[in-house]
C-alpha cells in the first residue's frame, strides 16, 4: 500500500485533503512541513501533502522556501480545498465562552479569523501551534484550562470537542491550495476527481546587473501567448535586494512553447528550475 505524509496530527486541513487525493492509502502524519518534504524526498513515503498558498494569507512560505534550498521534490499535482475554521473548546467549558483564557491555532488560522477574534473576543492571547490539529488535541487533554482552539469539523469530532462558533474565518470564499510532492509520477491516481486546470512551476533567478531583466523573462511567455497565473518573488537569502521568482503557467510542459521560453530565459543568463508539471484538481 502507498503511504502519503501530511502535516499532522489526525484531522488537520492536511489530513482532509490527503484523505480525498488518497482515501485508500496509508496516511501517515508528521509533526513539521519540513518533515513531509523531507519523507518525500528520501523515499520514505510515495507522496507527500503540503499547502503552498491561502486565498486570505497568501503563500505559505515555509513549504516554498524548503522546496527551493533545502530539497527538491517535484510538484505532480495540486488541490483546492475550501476553509472553514471553527472556534472549539472542551465539552467541560463549552459554556464558559466569555471565560476563555488562552486560543491555540495555527498562525494562518489565527489571522483568517481576525475579524471575529478582534471583535468577540478582543484581548484575549492567541498562541501558535505547528497545526490546527494540535491546537485542538491540545486543548482536549487540557480540560483544567479555559481554551479554545480553532480547526476543522474533522478536528472536533477527532478529538471530542465541541464547535462553540461555527464559520469564525473572515471571508466565506477562503481556500487552501495544496501540493502533492513525489519524484514519482501520479499517473492514473487521481483520475476519479475532476481536473480544474493545468499548469507548470517554474522558479526563476534573474541575472545580477541586468536592467530590464524581468520585463525581458515576462515576455519571453507574452509572445508565445502562455497565461500566467501567478508570480511572486521570495529572498534568496543572499543579502538584501536578491530575490528569486515563482511563475505558475497555465499549461502542461510541451515540446515547444515552454522549452522555448525557458531557452530564452536561460539566454538571458537567468537561471530556471522546473518545479513541476502537474493538474490542479
Amino acid at each position: 500500500m502507498e503511504k502519503v505524509a501530511y502535516l499532522g496530527p489526525k484531522a488537520t486541513f492536511c489530513d482532509l485533503a490527503a484523505t480525498k487525493l488518497f482515501d485508500n492509502s496509508e496516511r501517515v502524519a508528521y509533526g513539521t512541513i519540513p518533515e513531509c518534504i523531507d519523507a518525500a524526498g528520501k523515499n520514505e513515503v510515495d507522496f507527500a501533502v503540503v499547502p503552498l498558498e491561502n486565498a486570505l494569507e497568501g503563500s505559505v512560505n515555509i513549504t516554498m522556501d524548503y522546496l527551493i534550498h533545502e530539497v527538491r521534490v517535484p510538484i505532480v499535482a495540486e488541490f483546492s480545498s475550501p476553509i472553514r475554521q471553527h472556534l472549539m473548546m472542551h465539552p467541560d467549558n463549552a459554556g464558559r465562552i466569555g471565560e476563555i483564557e488562552r486560543i491555540y491555532s495555527h498562525s494562518h488560522a489565527i489571522a483568517q479569523c481576525h475579524k471575529y477574534l478582534h471583535g468577540e473576543l478582543k484581548g484575549v492571547r492567541c498562541e501558535n501551534t505547528t497545526s490546527t490539529a494540535f491546537a485542538a488535541q491540545y486543548v482536549s487533554k487540557h480540560p483544567e484550562e479555559v481554551t479554545a482552539a480553532i480547526a476543522n469539523e474533522m478536528a472536533a469530532r477527532e478529538y471530542g470537542l465541541t464547535i462553540v462558533k461555527p464559520d469564525i474565518h473572515d471571508y466565506a470564499h477562503n481556500h487552501t491550495r495544496f501540493v502533492v510532492l513525489s519524484h514519482k509520477p501520479i499517473g492514473e491516481r487521481l483520475d476519479g476527481l475532476v481536473r480544474k486546470g493545468e499548469k507548470t512551476t517554474v522558479m526563476v533567478m534573474l541575472p545580477a546587473d541586468h536592467a530590464g531583466a524581468l520585463h525581458q523573462v515576462l515576455s519571453a511567455f507574452s509572445w508565445r501567448k502562455l497565461n500566467l497565473s501567478k508570480i511572486e518573488s521570495r529572498p534568496l537569502k543572499t543579502g538584501l535586494g536578491n530575490y528569486f521568482f515563482i511563475i505558475d503557467i497555465d499549461q502542461l510542459m510541451d515540446d515547444i512553447l515552454l522549452p522555448g521560453a525557458i531557452a530564452e530565459m536561460e539566454a538571458l543568463g537567468c537561471k530556471v528550475n522546473v518545479m513541476g508539471s502537474y493538474y490542479s484538481y
